[in-house]
């Protein structure tokens, strides 16, 4: 990268009363610098990305995430789900390693199992369908979640499609573990949950976000 810089060039200044301020040589130097700085470790950004798989937790088994609803294909655009069948398109393509599924009740899985393989294995190449699950397929634990989160690692990824009083529990857990959340909108229910979600994420260094569908 090439950096050319006029000597004369003058750009507005913040100060009051300063309306223009012309960069000296030394100036110009170091912002050149910076600049190369901010490039080189942009490029260091861009070649960990491009090599480093991440881990998910999808929290929710309804729809969104499977299009399995009342044990069949859900009677919409979203029969084959959204959420995993994103996450098995990541892992194909060397963005995703190892994929959880947490939801209530694990009675349902087999079920689930058997939908994704028709809706997904059987329909696209190359897709791995290999998904841990929590609770087992015997047990019904609406707490789940806790167990689940506990086996991800921090840097891992959370991906939350539940009911929306459940979000800020399920959300905070992840959080707490190091994990990066995504929660389906609304992201919680009060203005306190929020600042609590805030201030957690804030603690732990991860990114906390909500996913908005159906935008017109």
């Amino acid at each position: 990268h090439t950096f050319t810089f006029l000597l004369t060039i003058s750009f507005p200044s913040v100060s009051a009363g300063l309306p223009y301020h012309k960069l000296t040589h030394q100036e110009i130097t170091t912002t050149t610098e910076d600049t190369k700085n901010i490039i080189i470790q942009n490029k260091n950004r861009n070649k960990m990305s491009a090599t480093k798989k991440v881990n998910v937790l999808m929290v929710g088994t309804g729809e969104y995430t499977t299009g399995y609803v009342g044990g069949t294909a859900a009677d919409s655009d979203k029969g084959a789900g959204v959420v995993a069948l994103t996450m098995f398109d990541l892992r194909r393509r060397g963005k995703v390693d190892r994929v959880g599924m947490c939801g209530v009740n694990g009675k349902k899985f087999p079920g689930i199992r058997k939908h994704m393989q028709r809706c997904i294995g059987d329909v696209y190449d190359d897709m791995d369908l290999t998904c841990e699950t929590f609770p087992s397929d015997t047990t019904v634990d609406p707490n789940a979640y806790v167990a689940a989160s506990s086996t991800f690692s921090k840097g891992d990824i959370a991906v939350i499609f539940t009911p929306d009083d459940t979000h800020f529990d399920i959300a905070l857990e992840c959080i707490k573990h190091g994990m990066h959340v995504m929660v389906t909108k609304p992201i919680v229910q009060t203005l306190e949950h929020h600042d609590i979600l805030a201030k957690a994420a804030k603690e732990n260094n991860v990114l906390v976000g909500v996913e908005v569908h159906k935008r017109l």
